[in-house]
């Protein structure tokens, strides 16, 4: 087992213990040490309370404090201590309508949302496990701490979460979490859209998603959330692992008549942009008939999406978006031609435009866009080299204004 960024955090646990405070590590970390997997971060629980942890350490920031959370930074790293607590009634199935400090681990992890994350590890590496997180680990199955209606209830984004464990992990929903989940899905619709889109991206990166779709359609899940509610997805299937951008370009493409913006999801607009080149590219592809069309595709979309796309064949064909000819489109193919382009981008150009309102004595206007997109395909073509004195005069007998 890895225990390197354990020992790493060693001095903060001796540092509380030293104060005669407990503290433990806990959650994904200590679930993902058990299961014998990378871990690349890991959680604090502590009975020092947000004060007490700030007297402690020289250097905290304060970013979750009336949550009881505290980050130290210790070594150029900073480390997520929060106090062991317990919590009020939730009034809108998203947050509790308060949080009280207690000095119990027990009382700590009973809120928590699954066997598997309420297991703690002391310094020592002795595991503390109430609620047999362990055995359900051995045995791959997803169960709620405590009684499933009441952890849903209280958040329901713990539905989405454990649908995403198991996409991650191929775990069993254990049939009582599972019911609870059905028992409170519409609960999801009072959930922020980023919340839920968090989850999500995981969870159709996850390498058993093929499950995990099935539970989310079975559930109807995608009935109680915006912008996905648009959609009819008894049309649509997933069986493999898919990038979220891709996923929503195949999904936009197949269903053109859904009217919906992607600022409905509130995603960054580096997203929208990715979104919108999918779309382009899957539109794009079936209008590929001959080598320079080839050529352009390659040139407008770079080998790395079309990549992407090409891996995704058969959520392609399963959903009648595009069914791909590997004979003439494939990596090697797309790999080939990538590396034979004399540019690969608009910047990569021998003249601006500026050159060309000189050399043709005009002023700017909406015919200068499509000229610097005829010469890309020139060079392209092979018709000319990426040299300026051969571009002007190329333009000069083939460009009239």
């Amino acid at each position: 087992m890895n225990k390197s960024i354990f020992e790493t955090a060693q001095p903060i646990l001796n540092n509380l213990i030293t104060h005669d405070y407990q503290a433990y590590f806990v959650g994904g970390s200590v679930r993902d040490y058990l299961m014998h997997k990378d871990i690349h971060d890991i959680d604090i629980t502590t009975s020092a309370t947000p004060d007490e942890i700030e007297a402690i350490f020289d250097k905290t920031i304060p970013i979750g404090r009336e949550h009881g959370t505290i980050n130290v930074v210790y070594k150029q790293e900073q480390y997520e201590i929060t106090t062991f607590r317990a919590e009020g009634e939730y009034d809108d199935h998203r947050r509790p309508n308060a949080v009280y400090f207690v000095r119990s681990l027990y009382e700590d992890v009973k809120r928590r949302d699954f066997t598997m994350n309420a297991i703690a590890m002391d310094k020592n590496y002795q595991i503390l496990d109430y609620f047999n997180g362990q055995q359900d680990i051995k045995d791959k199955i997803i169960r709620t701490v405590g009684n499933a209606d009441e952890r849903f209830n209280e958040d329901a984004l713990r539905i989405i979460r454990g649908l995403r464990f198991q996409s991650q992990l191929g775990f069993t929903l254990e049939e009582s979490t599972y019911n609870g989940m059905k028992t409170h899905i519409a609960s999801i619709e009072h959930l922020s859209i980023e919340r839920i889109i968090v989850e999500l991206k995981k969870l159709f990166a996850g390498k058993y998603v093929a499950q995990s779709y099935k539970n989310l359609m079975a559930l109807q899940a995608f009935d109680y959330i915006t912008f996905f509610k648009q959609f009819d997805f008894t049309k649509f299937r997933v069986n493999t692992a898919v990038e979220f951008s891709l996923l929503l370009a195949a999904l936009k493409v197949q269903q053109p008549t859904v009217e919906i913006p992607l600022s409905k999801l509130k995603i960054s607009n580096q997203e929208k942009k990715e979104i919108a080149k999918y779309m382009q590219l899957l539109q794009t592809l079936p209008n590929i008939t001959s080598k320079n069309d080839l050529k352009y595709f390659v040139y407008d979309f770079g080998k790395s999406d079309i990549t992407k796309v090409l891996n995704q064949s058969e959520l392609l064909h399963n959903n009648h978006i595009i069914d791909l000819q590997p004979l003439i489109i494939n990596t090697t193919t797309i790999n080939e031609i990538y590396s034979q382009l004399p540019i690969t981008s608009r910047k990569q150009l021998a003249i601006n435009g500026n050159d060309l309102l000189t050399t043709l004595n005009q002023s700017g206007g909406a015919w200068l866009k499509p000229l610097l997109r005829d010469i890309e395909c020139a060079i392209i073509r092979g018709e000319i080299t990426n040299q300026k004195n051969e571009i002007l005069e190329w333009v000069k007998k083939h460009v009239k204004i």
